[in-house]
C-alpha cells in the first residue's frame, strides 16, 4: 500500500518550488490531479499512482535521488562548511532539494568518485565496514614501490595510530622515482591510503578513487561534473 502525502509537499520535495510557491501555483490553476484542478494544496495524494500534471507536464515522482560526481580537488565531502566548498555547492537546485548527502569522504585533495544520495539504508551498506565493499584507488606514489609491498599491503597494513588495516590488493601500474599503483581497500579509514603508503616510507602525491562496489567513475565526467545514475547501476548498488 503506497503512503499519501501531502500535494505540496510532493512539488517541493522534487524542487518545484517551497510550500509557499506550490500554493501560488495552485492558485492559479496550474496543477491537475488525476484530471481535476486542485484548489488545496494540502489534499493527499498518491505521489506514484496518481497523474499529477504541473504547467501542463508530468510529474514524475521518486523518493530517493542517486548521484554520481567526479569530485575536484579543494572541495569537502561535506553538506555544509564555515570555510571551505563542499560538494553540495555543485549540485543544482533541482537536485539539492532532495538533500542528497555524500556517502563516505573522500579527502579534500583527493578526486575521483563519489555517491550522493538521501538513501540512509544503502549509505550505510556501502561504508559499513562488514560489509566489505571493495573501493578503489589510482595514485601516484613517491618513491619506487615493490612487490614486497604487495604482500605487506596483503596482510593488512599497522597504521601510525596502530590499527591493522584489512588486506589491500595493491597493483603496480609503474615503478619507479615516482610509481603509478591501483589499489584496493575495503575500509575507509581517515587518510587511510596516504597512511598506508607512510607505513612502508613512501608517499602519495596525487590521489583518485576510481570505483566504489560495482560502481565505476564515468570517464566522460569532466571534475566537478555529476550526473544522476542509470537504472542498472541503482540495481547494481542495491542488489
Amino acid at each position: 500500500m503506497t503512503k499519501k502525502m501531502r500535494l505540496d509537499k510532493v512539488l517541493s520535495n522534487l524542487g518545484f518550488g517551497s510550500r509557499k510557491d506550490i500554493k501560488k501555483l495552485i492558485k492559479y490553476g496550474n496543477v491537475l490531479v488525476n484530471g481535476a484542478l486542485v484548489q488545496d494544496p494540502s489534499d493527499y495524494v498518491d505521489p506514484y499512482n496518481d497523474e499529477i500534471i504541473l504547467n501542463g507536464k508530468p510529474v514524475v515522482y521518486r523518493e530517493f535521488i542517486y548521484l554520481m560526481m567526479n569530485k575536484p580537488k579543494g572541495v569537502l565531502s561535506a553538506t555544509e562548511d564555515d570555510k571551505d566548498p563542499v560538494v553540495v555547492d555543485l549540485l543544482k537546485e533541482e537536485d539539492k532539494a532532495f538533500s542528497p548527502f555524500p556517502v563516505g569522504r573522500l579527502d579534500k585533495d583527493t578526486e575521483g568518485l563519489l555517491l550522493l544520495t538521501n538513501d540512509g539504508k544503502l549509505a550505510h551498506k556501502l561504508t559499513s565496514p562488514k560489509k566489505k565493499v571493495p573501493k578503489v584507488y589510482y595514485a601516484d606514489i613517491l618513491g619506487e614501490v615493490t612487490e614486497k609491498d604487495i604482500q605487506i599491503f596483503s596482510k593488512g597494513v599497522t597504521l601510525d595510530d596502530g590499527y591493522r588495516t584489512m588486506p589491500g590488493h595493491l597493483e603496480i601500474i609503474e615503478s619507479g622515482e615516482i610509481s603509478q599503483i591501483q589499489l584496493t581497500i575495503y575500509e575507509g579509514k581517515f587518510h587511510q591510503v596516504k597512511r598506508m603508503f607512510q607505513a612502508v616510507s613512501k608517499k602519495v602525491i596525487y590521489l583518485k578513487r576510481i570505483a566504489m562496489g560495482e560502481l565505476t567513475l564515468d570517464e566522460n565526467l569532466k571534475l566537478g561534473e555529476y550526473r544522476h545514475l542509470t537504472d542498472e547501476e541503482i540495481a547494481l548498488l542495491t542488489k
